[in-house]
């Protein structure tokens, strides 16, 4: 999973990260409000651990800032030492998902972002279209131009993590991880899947999706993108 962390306790936020960490969940850190509605604008995340009392922008506000502006809508779990009803009532009101009181268990908080990011699949589209693309991720099939695409578990694993994180770039190392956990293969078994893609995808066809992004990963591109 992926996870962004907004809390301006410094202590905090290192034990959240690296216990977060060590369960193999990538985990971004915003410091304050105003970066955290950078990151959560600028990437997709799976789940977001949003502190409420920030020493730039109150919480409420950058829960609200995120749900209304995101491209892909992630939930919000709020942290936080406010642990009235009142308190709990304005958090939900204003868009989180869920709620924990400081003090709480890392074990806890894992369990959450478990439920949180499973309770979000259930309402996402099983159908993602980028262009003249699109998956049924239910059925694992992907068309071009109405053309079916002859890919592998892997390919369409990979097509599907592009095409979820489209238009932002999606690293190597996510990559990885995504496909192969705690057992990756080889450096240049990326680079095959990358090659074999590539030839589903846009050999047969006029002009080229799937983009190298120098020093970072792949991406896709819609002819759109390259005229603008």
């Amino acid at each position: 999973m992926k996870i962004l962390l907004i809390e301006d306790n410094a202590t905090i936020a290192k034990q959240i990260v690296e216990f977060l960490s060590g369960q193999h969940w990538q985990v971004d850190y915003a410091r304050d409000g105003e970066q955290g509605i950078a990151l959560a604008l600028n990437d997709i995340f799976d789940v977001i651990l949003l502190d409420l009392n920030l020493p730039d922008v109150d919480g409420l506000d950058v829960c609200e800032a995120i749900k209304q502006q995101a491209q892909v809508v992630p939930p919000i779990l709020m942290l936080t030492a406010r642990g009235s009803f009142e308190d709990k009532s304005a958090g939900f009101h204003r868009g989180a998902d869920d709620y924990l009181t400081k003090p709480f268990d890392l074990r806890e908080l894992a369990l959450r972002c478990q439920a949180l990011a499973r309770r979000s699949e259930l309402h996402q589209s099983q159908t993602i279209d980028v262009g003249e693309l699109t998956l049924d991720l239910s059925n694992k099939t992907a068309c071009r131009q109405g053309q079916p695409l002859q890919l592998t578990s892997i390919g369409f694993q990979l097509l599907a993590l592009l095409a979820k994180s489209y238009p932002q770039p999606v690293s190597r190392a996510l990559i990885i991880h995504t496909l192969w956990a705690d057992e990756p293969p080889d450096s240049d078994a990326l680079k095959s899947h990358i090659y074999s893609l590539r030839k589903s995808l846009d050999k047969p066809f006029s002009s080229a999706m799937l983009k190298t992004v120098m020093n970072l990963g792949y991406r896709l591109e819609v002819s759109s993108d390259a005229d603008s």
